[in-house]
């Protein structure tokens, strides 16, 4: 039979990326995007791309090539700080220059959407629901005849509502403000060698700034708290308003140290709009759905504090392309396809709760605990740790973890 008609929703990492294997393969789809035109301004800061997942798919992608021409390998410094930038945990620079690249989030897109083929994207593209039938409802029209829709389009998903009305992303508490430092090493020299072109992320009971170098020479400085949901509404000042928003997070900050501030002081513009942080629950799955699957945050809407989302979201999207041109090359049809995605679905929920329940569990550590942050390092690396271990070597981990601790605030500071 012809090759299945594939609609993707969602011009992403994850639809670009499973578009992207799929031709390589000659596999025809369609990408339906709700930007108007490609956008490649800072989509805030940058990503790590880890081995087995976010690599994997560069690799698969035939993308390795095109990544190095942006690929950072200075950028894998990362402290964790007190509200003073006293360090909690110091990691890097590493002398593996392979490990774990970083790259900016807008280039990631900007290299994803320009290697697919001319005229796969429809842009201007907002879905506002699917129908009975795979029927495609947009805000100027209708698609329909689609063997597979894909949705990819990220936390308010219409495919994931057509999977499964009765399920939406909750609120997870937490909400705030992304602002940059251009040209950080001649406008924030001090903040600039804290940063050491890696990353920091400083926190305080309910409150953390996360600051990092982005490929450009700026620096994105990101500021979340704990909040209500509607925070943009009653916070007293204009959250799109750069001045305005500076001011609100140094009130905020009134009690952090002189150098932690300086980073917000030093901002010269708002990235994006009011950040408000969202998930679907822990360990969701959806009962198989003929003709229609999703990926990515469409997903598994994730907290970014288990460090994993957007790797995650490269490597559903690799599993699926390679069950898909399976089906194709081997000349199945649409009952295989199906088999196939059912197949791949069962696989993605244990794979996807591991990682969902570790963002969680990072993101209570770091902003619903009480008293002393550092008694809360412990818990995290144990966190990070055993993700990577099989469960009964937990015990010995936690053991290690708690050792290596003691040690080091008793003899080390």
């Amino acid at each position: 039979m012809p090759s299945p008609k594939i609609a993707i929703i969602g011009a992403g990492p994850a639809g670009c990326m499973l578009g992207r294997i799929l031709s390589l393969s000659n596999i025809p789809f369609i990408i339906y995007e709700s930007d108007v035109s490609p956008n490649y301004r800072s989509q805030g800061g940058s990503l790590d791309l880890h081995h087995g997942t976010g690599l994997a798919a560069m690799k698969d992608a035939q993308l390795w090539d095109e990544f190095m021409k942006y690929a950072r390998f200075d950028g894998d410094y990362l402290m964790m700080a007190d509200k003073e930038l006293k360090p909690f945990i110091q990691l890097g620079p590493s002398s593996k220059l392979s490990e774990r690249p970083e790259i900016d989030r807008a280039q990631l897109r900007q290299l994803l959407t320009e290697s697919l083929p001319d005229g796969c994207i429809k842009w201007g593209h907002r879905l506002q629901r699917v129908e009975d039938g795979n029927v495609l409802v947009f805000e100027h029209g209708t698609e329909s005849g689609y063997d597979l829709v894909i949705g990819c389009e990220g936390a308010w998903s219409k495919v994931q509502s057509y999977i499964e009305p009765a399920v939406k992303p909750h609120y997870t508490g937490l909400g705030g403000h992304q602002l940059r430092i251009p040209d950080a090493a001649h406008n924030a020299p001090n903040v600039y060698k804290t940063v050491n072109r890696g990353s920091v992320f400083a926190s305080s009971n309910g409150q953390r700034m996360m600051i990092q170098q982005l490929g450009d020479g700026s620096l994105s400085a990101a500021w979340l708290t704990r909040r209500p949901e509607d925070w943009a509404q009653t916070c007293g000042y204009d959250p799109h308003n750069f001045e305005e928003v500076k001011k609100a997070i140094l009130e905020e900050m009134h009690d952090w140290g002189p150098d932690a501030r300086e980073a917000i002081e030093r901002t010269q513009e708002c990235t994006g709009d009011p950040r408000k942080l969202y998930m679907l629950p822990v360990g969701w799955q959806w009962e198989h759905r003929r003709g229609v699957t999703i990926i990515g945050d469409a997903a598994h809407l994730m907290t970014p504090f288990g460090g994993e989302g957007v790797n995650v979201a490269l490597d559903d999207a690799r599993k699926l392309a390679a069950a898909i041109t399976k089906v194709v090359q081997s000349g199945g049809g649409l009952d295989e396809l199906d088999k196939e995605v059912q197949i791949f679905e069962k696989a993605m929920f244990p794979r996807m709760e591991i990682y969902n329940r570790q963002a969680d569990e990072m993101m209570k550590l770091w902003f619903f605990s009480e008293g002393n942050m550092r008694d809360v390092i412990p818990k995290v690396m144990f966190g990070h740790a055993k993700v990577r271990l099989p469960t009964v070597m937990h015990p010995v981990a936690w053991g290690l973890v708690n050792l290596y601790w003691f040690l080091k605030t008793r003899f080390y500071g």
